[in-house]
């Protein structure tokens, strides 16, 4: 399968993507770690068809899949998307510049709800403690308030969208560190 629809980019981004998915970090992405970050995305979906997308996704028929799987998985929903998209008439941007722009504020906005739990448009230090955790990163008090005084640009004391993007943007070769060799 041809990966030309997978930039560098979204490789490390997927990768990240990986790691958060895969919460026990043994190389294998379950049904129940999918269906886990789906619910806390407020997306729910059957367990049925998360097993037969998993069972469809792995090389195997397990059900378990691994980051090359995963990223194989992604380039084919992708080559899907790309191929309804450019069958539809559709107004939007064939520029592919701006078609990346427009995934990542979508990637940015989705980010963005999963930390922002109560949905008012601002992420607070519990909210960040809250999310940090369900990811399986257990930060120090110290760490939980270096990373919201980082983030918080404006200094209110809690992260809204505006201050997540510039963060994330200005950071993202710090975030989402390039793939190992």
């Amino acid at each position: 399968m041809s990966q030309n629809f997978i930039n560098l980019s979204e490789i490390r981004d997927l990768r990240t993507a990986f790691d958060l998915l895969d919460r026990d970090q043994d190389g294998h992405v379950t049904p129940e770690e999918l269906q886990f970050m789906l619910r806390n995305l407020g997306i729910h979906v059957r367990d049925e068809l998360i097993d037969d997308l998993l069972r469809e996704a792995s090389r195997t028929g397990s059900g378990l899949i691994d980051e090359t799987e995963f990223l194989q998985w992604v380039a084919r929903i992708q080559a899907l998307k790309d191929d309804s998209n450019t069958s539809s008439s559709s107004s939007s941007s064939t520029n592919p510049a701006q078609s990346a722009d427009d995934d990542l504020t979508q990637d940015l906005v989705a980010a963005f709800r999963v930390f922002d739990r109560d949905g008012n448009g601002y992420i607070t230090r519990d909210e960040l403690k809250s999310a940090m955790d369900m990811i399986g990163e257990n930060v120090t008090e110290y760490q939980l308030n270096e990373m919201l005084e980082l983030a918080d640009a404006d200094k209110d004391g809690r992260i809204n969208y505006e201050d997540f993007q510039n963060f994330f943007l200005n950071n993202i070769d710090t975030i989402v560190p390039p793939p190992k060799q």
